[in-house]
C-alpha cells in the first residue's frame, strides 16, 4: 500500500522538524512549506493526504491560507488540521466556518497526533499503539517555538529573568517526562498481565471416550508460573527511571549554570553602576574645583595692585594632551582680550602642574591609567610620563606659542606673557592616604583634579 502523505505549512523551522518526526513515526511521508504563499504554490503540482497548518505566519496567514484552498475545487477535499495558541469557541468556529477538519493545540501531544491520524482514516489503531509510547520523549519540545533549552541563552538586556525562564522550562520538560514514564509503564504493564494470562491457562485437552465408557472429564494440566514478563518489566521499569534520574539531574546543572551566569551578569552590572557613581563625582569635584579656582577669575573690576599674584583661571588637563593646546589656548584669549580691556600693565603667568596617576604598562609600550579595580599596590607606575618627557617649549602646541610671542607687540609690552613650571606639585585636591583597600580609581580621580594649568596675574607698573 503507498505511503501517506503530508504537508506542513509553519514559519518555525524547530516546529517543523518536531511534527515531521512525530509523523514519520507513523509511516507518514512529510513535506513542508515555511509559508502559506509556499504551501499554494506546493499544491499546484502535489495532493498530500493531509495539510498540518499553523495559525500565526508572515504574510498571508493560516485562515487566510486554508480559505484560499477551500475555495479551489482541486484542493478543496484535501483535510486541513490547524494549530494555535487561541483558545476559545470563537477561534474554533472561524477555522470550522472555512472548512478546517479540526484544531490542535500549539503544544500537541503525541496522543492529540495520534488521535488526528486516526480520525483521518491515515494510519490504522495498531500503528497508533504500536508508535505512542515511542512519539511521547520525541514531542517533549513545544511546536512553534517552545521554550529554548537551558543552555541557550544570551546576555541579552538586563531587565529580563533568564533564572525564572529555564526554572520553567526545566519543570514543563520534568511533567512531560513524567507523563511519559507513566504512559510507558501502564503500556508495559498491559502487556505484561496479558503474556502471563496467556502463560497461565492451559491448553484445551481432548479425551476420547471408551466404547461404552461415559466421556470422562479430563483434568486441569497445572503449569508453574512463569517469571520471565516480570523480571522484564522489573528491568523496563528501573531504566525507565534510570533514564529519568539523568535528564533531571542534567536539567538542574544546567539551571545552576545558568543561575551562576545570571549572578555573574548581576556582579558585572553592579560594578558598572558603581564605576558610573565614581565618575559622577569625578566630574562633580572637578566642577567645584574649576567654580574655586575661577573666583579670582579677570572680571570687570580691577586686579590687585603692583607685586601681588591673582589667580585668574584654572583649567583641567586630560591625561595624555598636552598641557598647552587646545582648550588652553582658548583660555589664553579669553584672558589676554579682558586683560586689554581693563588697561592691565604686568606679567601674565602660565603654570603647567602635573598630576601623579596610578599606571599600568612599561617603558615599551607605554602607560595608560589603571582599571579602578585594580589595587592601588598594583600599580605599575605613580607619576605622569607624558608630562615628565616634556621639557621647555614640548608642553605647548605652535599655535599656543605664536599667540604668546605675538601679545607683547600687540600690546606695545604692557603685558608679558612667561611659561612657568612649579617648583614642586601642589595639589588643590588632596591625594587619599595609601592603604591596602586604596583602588587605583579612587586614587586618579584626585589625580585628574590635580593635572591642570593655572593662569596667574602679577600686575606691575605702567612703562
Amino acid at each position: 500500500m503507498d505511503r501517506k502523505r503530508a504537508l506542513i505549512v509553519d514559519d518555525s523551522k524547530s516546529a517543523r522538524v518536531v511534527l515531521s518526526r512525530m509523523l514519520e513515526k507513523y509511516d507518514i511521508e512529510v513535506d513542508t512549506a515555511e509559508s502559506a504563499e509556499q504551501s499554494i504554490e506546493y499544491l499546484l503540482k502535489n495532493r498530500p493526504d493531509a495539510i498540518f497548518m499553523d495559525h500565526l505566519m508572515p504574510g498571508m496567514d493560516g485562515l487566510q491560507a486554508l480559505q484560499a484552498i477551500k475555495s479551489n475545487a482541486e484542493t478543496a477535499t484535501i483535510p486541513i488540521m490547524m494549530y494555535t495558541s487561541q483558545e476559545g469557541e470563537l477561534y474554533l468556529g472561524q477555522a470550522r466556518a472555512l472548512g478546517a477538519s479540526g484544531v490542535l493545540p500549539k503544544q500537541m501531544r503525541p496522543v492529540d497526533v495520534s488521535k488526528v491520524l486516526h480520525d483521518l482514516q491515515l494510519v490504522s489503531n495498531r500503528a497508533g499503539a504500536d508508535t505512542m509510547g515511542a512519539e511521547t520523549l520525541a514531542a517533549a519540545p513545544a511546536v512553534n517555538g517552545g521554550v529554548p533549552a537551558a543552555g541557550n541563552t544570551s546576555t541579552g538586556a538586563p531587565g529580563i529573568d533568564w533564572g525564572r525562564r529555564v526554572e520553567t522550562t526545566v519543570k514543563e520538560q520534568s511533567a512531560d517526562l513524567r507523563r511519559f514514564i507513566i504512559a510507558s509503564l501502564d503500556g508495559l504493564a498491559t502487556r505484561v498481565v496479558g503474556d502471563v494470562r496467556e502463560a497461565l491457562l492451559p491448553p484445551p485437552v481432548k479425551v476420547l471416550a471408551e466404547p461404552g465408557l461415559l466421556p470422562v472429564a479430563a483434568p486441569l494440566a497445572v503449569r508453574r508460573p512463569v517469571q520471565w514478563p516480570w523480571v522484564i518489566g522489573t528491568l523496563a521499569a528501573l531504566a525507565l527511571a534510570g533514564v529519568f534520574a539523568v535528564l533531571w539531574t542534567s536539567a538542574r546543572d544546567a539551571l545552576v549554570k545558568e543561575q551562576l551566569q545570571v549572578a555573574s551578569l548581576s556582579a558585572e552590572n553592579a560594578e558598572l553602576t558603581r564605576a558610573r557613581q565614581e565618575l559622577g563625582e569625578t566630574v562633580k569635584d572637578l566642577s567645584s574645583a574649576v567654580t574655586a579656582s575661577a573666583a579670582g577669575t579677570v572680571s570687570g573690576t580691577s586686579l590687585a595692585g603692583a607685586g601681588t599674584t591673582s589667580l585668574l583661571r584654572t583649567d583641567v588637563v586630560p591625561y595624555g594632551e598636552m598641557a598647552l593646546d587646545r582648550g588652553r589656548l582658548e583660555s589664553l584669549r579669553e584672558i589676554l582680550g579682558k586683560l586689554e580691556a581693563q588697561g592691565f600693565h604686568g606679567v601674565l603667568k602660565i603654570t603647567s602642574v602635573a598630576g601623579l596617576y596610578c599606571l599600568s604598562g612599561n617603558a615599551a609600550d607605554g602607560y595608560a591609567p589603571a582599571n579602578a579595580t585594580l589595587p592601588f599596590s598594583k600599580c605599575d607606575l605613580v607619576g605622569n610620563p607624558v608630562d615628565e618627557s616634556s621639557v621647555g617649549q614640548q608642553h605647548q602646541s605652535l599655535a599656543f606659542a605664536n599667540l604668546v610671542q605675538s601679545i607683547k607687540q600687540r600690546s606695545a609690552g604692557a603685558i608679558t606673557v612667561v611659561i612657568a613650571s612649579p617648583a614642586e606639585s601642589r595639589p588643590v585636591t588632596p591625594y587619599p592616604a595609601r592603604s591596602d583597600s586604596l583602588t587605583a580609581g579612587e586614587w586618579n580621580k584626585a589625580a585628574s583634579a590635580n593635572n591642570r594649568v593655572e593662569f596667574l596675574a602679577e600686575p606691575g607698573a605702567a612703562p
